[in-house]
């Protein structure tokens, strides 16, 4: 990580001052980094040799450091990982800009790879979180969508880069198709899983102590897990409460109250949470066919991680 980190450094150059300034800030601002941790435990865990998985581990970072400037801008962010969203320190153009240039940066890392197939995966990815972030904003504040639909679209967003940030490994490794499909198969759950606690976390998870950014997905209308099993069960007064601050986005200050009480009332959070474990565990299992080694320990144990941010 210590080589990856390096390279992600050394790619955000650029003789435009401007660019690797505003890409420091937030790459810097204390990010898990666990898509590229994820690439470079399963190269390890399947015995690779070569360096090929440290430039796809930087491209996959700044893949989602390209996606993280563009979402804070359409979802008019105030923060990012704990600090100042980059929109709102430079302004909407730079930020979308630098994601361009992040975006540009991660491709020339693929082709640096030297692997047409791993470059289609990452490239498909790139394709499907976009397409998942549209589908995402055309579902703002649609209390009719159902399970289903909200799975979508988080597989799209989220897990797939997960996905094609674990399998990348084994198509470099030039492993055979069913180990690039278990790897497929445990970054997608674990993605998945990710995503869950997410948006459990934005309504402070299963702890008292709720969080500096709690709440934004209520404020900007999201329809999560959460909220969709709350509509589910919910009378006909719960449901015009969700409409009005949802679909209609007539909030006040002790909305946000009201919504965690009913949250509360349905177990929403504890159903949430419930399928992020069993995400979780469909990705460990996932793991099953690979020998034992301390990286396929460390991969175990970043799917309990994901799930036990919440607790």
């Amino acid at each position: 990580m210590r080589a990856v980190n390096a390279l992600i450094l050394e790619r955000m150059g650029s003789p435009v001052p401007l660019i690797p300034k505003l890409a420091k800030y937030l790459v810097e601002a204390g990010g898990k980094r666990v898509r590229p941790l994820v690439t470079i435990a399963a190269a390890k865990m399947i015995g690779y040799s070569g360096d090929a998985h440290l430039k796809l581990a930087a491209a996959v970072e700044f893949i989602h450091t390209a996606t993280l400037l563009h979402d804070d801008v359409v979802d008019e962010s105030d923060l990012r990982r704990g600090k100042k969203a980059a929109n709102l320190v430079w302004g909407n153009a730079p930020s979308v800009l630098v994601g361009d240039f992040l975006f540009a940066r991660a491709f020339m890392l693929m082709v640096d790879a030297g692997s047409m197939d791993a470059l289609h995966s990452l490239s498909r990815a790139s394709s499907i979180i976009a397409e998942g972030e549209v589908r995402q904003l055309a579902a703002k504040g649609d209390i009719a969508a159902s399970i289903g639909s909200y799975m979508e679209i988080i597989e799209a967003k989220t897990a797939a880069l997960f996905a094609s940030a674990a399998e990348v490994s084994a198509i470099v490794a030039d492993r055979p198709q069913a180990d690039i499909t278990a790897l497929d198969t445990y970054g997608r759950e674990l993605g998945l899983a990710f995503q869950l606690v997410d948006d459990a976390l934005d309504y402070g998870g299963l702890s008292k102590d709720l969080g500096k950014n709690t709440g934004d997905d209520f404020r900007e209308g999201k329809i999560t897990l959460p909220v969709v099993i709350a509509l589910q069960n919910g009378d006909e007064t719960e449901k015009r409460f969700w409409s009005r601050v949802m679909t209609d986005g007539e909030q006040d200050d002790s909305d946000f109250d009201t919504a965690m009480e009913l949250l509360e009332k349905h177990g929403a959070l504890k159903a949430t949470l419930a399928m992020a474990e069993e995400k979780a565990q469909i990705a460990k299992d996932a793991l099953s066919g690979f020998p034992d080694n301390e990286w396929k320990s460390a991969l175990e144990e970043l799917a309990d991680f994901v799930v036990s941010r919440a607790s």
